[in-house]
């Protein structure tokens, strides 16, 4: 009896259901209605692009859910700075970083139960959080205050109780970047980073993502970095030593496995999508997310049919592709069975009250006396994060002392070509900001300086300390990182504000504290 091979039909199903592409608009196109409809798709990933506010998002998810009940709706909503659900106004809630600096886990339990509660309303019910990174790199240019901070232990409790925080609501967690992406000095949207540390010491990034196993973490998502020590020729998405020998085996690891974004740099630019693709499912992955900058149905059908072709050419075995799309499956019936009953309680405004207890202050931080002028420094955006989001402390400080004037200096052309994330503004292509006209909007006014990150851009320090040489009493805000901001300025006597993020609730609880008592407004939800 010859064997009849494979079931076109099982594949067309089963492949559809491990990827996860974009679309544009805040409607679903046609394509992925009438492949939904089908049964041929079964994960989405909805981005900015798909966002105007909640009722539109829970609207956009109910229709296609009513085409596909096992549909995995993914989005980035990691609070802070990489906001998704609230793209057009700033996240309610303040990142890993803030979180970390509180060191309070049940407090980061709460942050994320809020965070799942708003994203299951959505409709949406896998997320692309927590970042479980160990940032040990003050360069890193991708992680930063994205991560819990740069201890290991610490990181994984706060991701453990985000991922405990977050699926009490019915919303799947997906630790990211395994194995770490805290060392690297390299973004992975634009090229393939390297981590060549000896396995005892990179033993620190892994505690986060053993924590997030322990915890019953439903996702995790792969780095797109080359680690020699565990595969010396293919990054981690692609790696069976690094995805079934380590992850599966060494941690204990039987949940879904999604790769990060397949389009990017570090996968397109070295193996292509499609054999990325190929060889992410074959060597331990379960699901591709495609969306981010591919969003069209050709480049879905070019991935379908390339998991198509690799399993009739016996590079990917029938049975993995479909233990991968069973996997996908069973996220999304878990989600609904969970969604089913009532939602988890969270405590109202539990974001600006973590961002507030976030604040950290060097120096004495009177109240100010009149009406400041703000110059706020702005580095070109990360990938991750993008230049969608409004940010800056002037905004809430202008609605806390009306009147508040702003400059905003963006990074110099040079640090921006090719990406087209900024706009410039008082600034030179070297880099050098004619400092003058900033000192003279602030003449017998407050000054309140506001940098991001200023370790990693020389020539935001400079115009910094060019402006605090003459004015000693300005405030510096720092709503990044915070390596070294401190020492930056300790011999000037300036104060330092730091917030650990610049999402929303970090910025008004930063003018807040700038405004003095009295001054707080009403509560973000």
């Amino acid at each position: 009896m010859t064997n009849p091979g494979p079931d076109t039909a099982q594949l067309l199903r089963d492949a559809g259901a491990v990827l996860q592409p974009g679309f544009t608009g805040l409607t679903a196109p046609g394509w992925v209605r009438r492949r939904l409809e089908a049964g041929e798709l079964g994960g989405v990933a909805l981005f900015g692009r798909n966002i105007r506010d909640r009722d539109q998002v829970a609207a956009l998810t109910a229709s296609m859910y009513a085409l596909n009940p096992d549909l995995l709706v993914a989005t980035d909503e990691e609070g802070g700075d990489v906001t998704r659900l609230e793209v057009v106004t700033g996240s309610s809630y303040p990142g890993n970083l803030a979180l970390g600096a509180v060191d309070d886990t049940e407090l980061t339990e709460g942050v994320a139960r809020a965070i799942g509660v708003d994203l299951a309303a959505a409709g949406i019910n896998l997320n692309y959080a927590p970042d479980a990174d160990v940032n040990t790199n003050p360069d890193n240019p991708v992680i930063g205050v994205r991560s819990f901070g740069g201890d290991g232990q610490l990181a994984a409790r706060h991701t453990a109780s985000y991922v405990r925080g977050l699926q009490s609501a019915g919303v799947a967690a997906c630790a990211k970047h395994f194995p770490g992406h805290g060392d690297t000095a390299a973004d992975s949207h634009l090229g393939l980073p390297r981590i060549d540390l000896p396995l005892d010491v990179f033993s620190e990034h892994l505690a986060p993502f053993r924590a997030a196993v322990a915890a019953g973490v439903k996702s995790i998502m792969t780095a797109h970095i080359l680690f020699p020590a565990y595969d010396p020729d293919l990054p981690a998405t692609m790696s069976r030593a690094i995805l079934t020998d380590l992850l599966r085996k060494e941690l204990g690891y039987d949940g879904l496995i999604v790769t990060d974004g397949i389009e990017m740099g570090a996968i397109s630019g070295t193996h292509g999508i499609a054999e990325g693709t190929v060889k992410a499912i074959a060597c331990g992955a379960d699901t591709i997310c495609v969306g981010g900058g591919l969003q069209d149905e050709a480049t879905f059908l070019y991935l379908r049919d390339a998991l198509l072709w690799a399993v009739r050419e016996g590079r990917l075995p029938e049975e993995r592709l479909h233990e991968a799309a069973e996997r996908n499956r069973a996220v999304a019936r878990w989600s609904r069975e969970v969604r089913a009953g009532s939602a988890p309680e969270v405590t109202r405004g539990i974001g600006l009250t973590a961002a507030r207890r976030a604040l950290r202050v060097r120096g004495e931080l009177l109240p100010l006396k009149g009406v400041p002028h703000v110059v706020e420094f702005s580095p070109a955006a990360n990938i991750a994060v993008g230049d969608e989001t409004p940010w800056g402390v002037a905004g809430p400080l202008g609605r806390l002392i009306p009147g508040t004037t702003v400059t905003r200096v963006c990074a110099p052309a040079s640090q921006v070509e090719g990406l087209g994330l900024l706009r410039m503004a008082v600034d030179s292509a070297d880099g050098v900001v004619d400092t003058a006209p900033l000192l003279g909007a602030a003449v017998s006014r407050p000054l309140v300086l506001v940098v991001r990150d200023l370790h990693r851009h020389e020539w935001m320090k400079r115009a910094a300390l060019e402006l605090t040489a003459v004015r000693p009493d300005a405030v510096v805000v720092e709503i990044g990182t915070a390596y070294g901001v401190e020492e930056v300025f300790a011999d000037r006597g300036v104060t330092v504000l730091t917030t650990f993020g610049g999402s929303r609730v970090c910025s008004q609880a930063a003018a807040e504290a700038l405004a003095g008592p009295g001054a707080a407004v009403s509560q973000v939800a």
